[in-house]
């Protein structure tokens, strides 16, 4: 594991926090502190972000996270995750279900995301072309919008919220090249497979997220046998980020139920 880092805080029913893609375990900061005054709070970077190194040969981050909670012998853990972070969660409720007690899940499904709103779309052609032309600053900015949803723009958003979204996903995007290899593998059928997760699944949404990141964590909720959804009003793709108060009181609801 010397090529992954992880914050490892606090006693008590293990809590995983999983970051969003191409940011770090520091948008959890606001729930770090809090959760571990009765929690194990364990925060990885993935593999590739943060202060974690890059793939060099075939891997999956439900592997990656599974061999860190193994090494750490903690588990059952309850898994909480952003974006990617909850694609994570959802693929290791199907591949290490032994490792999980539920799972909260904000902006995604599984780990086949599908993408048809108009908004969406645009922003994800505007970071892949600034990618591929290896322009960091366009792809910062490209990417970071996604915390905006579709009706608002960034400026409308708490700066400080906005720099602390920048800094991660620039440090982020700075450790890789355009060229480099795809080393991450899928996991397979996820969709199809959902339907046999019979740990508790709680949807934590923003409620002016695009309606494809929302509309994919519901579908997973409908798809489980014991899901359900909730929303953080005026937030979109981050609102633990956005309303961390607000957001914690839905998770620590939540957890008093397990």
């Amino acid at each position: 594991m010397n090529d992954l880092f992880w914050l490892d805080t606090g006693t008590g029913r293990p809590l995983v926090l999983l970051h969003g893609g191409f940011l770090d375990h520091h948008m959890w900061d606001d729930q770090i502190p809090v959760f571990a005054r009765h929690h194990r709070v364990i925060a990885p970077d993935a593999r590739g972000h943060g202060r974690s190194a890059n793939a060099t040969a075939p891997f999956r981050h439900t592997d990656d996270l599974a061999a860190l909670l193994r090494h750490l012998d903690t588990g059952p853990a309850v898994l909480v995750g952003v974006s990617m972070g909850a694609a994570t969660a959802v693929d290791t409720a199907l591949e290490h279900p032994d490792l999980v007690a539920a799972i909260v899940v904000t902006g995604a499904g599984t780990s086949e995301p599908y993408f048809t709103d108009p908004w969406t779309t645009r922003n994800w052609a505007d970071w892949h072309a600034a990618m591929a032309a290896g322009d960091l600053d366009a792809s910062v900015e490209a990417f970071t919008r996604f915390a905006s949803g579709p009706h608002r723009s960034l400026d409308d958003l708490d700066p400080a919220v906005v720099g602390r979204l920048r800094e991660m996903t620039r440090r982020t995007m700075a450790k890789h090249t355009a060229d480099e290899p795809n080393w991450m593998t899928p996991v397979p059928d996820t969709w199809e497979r959902a339907a046999k997760i019979d740990v508790p699944v709680l949807a934590i949404n923003g409620a002016i997220d695009s309606p494809d990141h929302n509309g994919m964590a519901e579908r997973l909720v409908r798809t489980v046998a014991h899901g359900r959804v909730t929303s953080v009003e005026g937030t979109s793709h981050y609102p633990n980020m956005e309303r961390p108060d607000a957001y914690d009181r839905i998770l620590e609801d939540f957890l008093t139920t397990l």
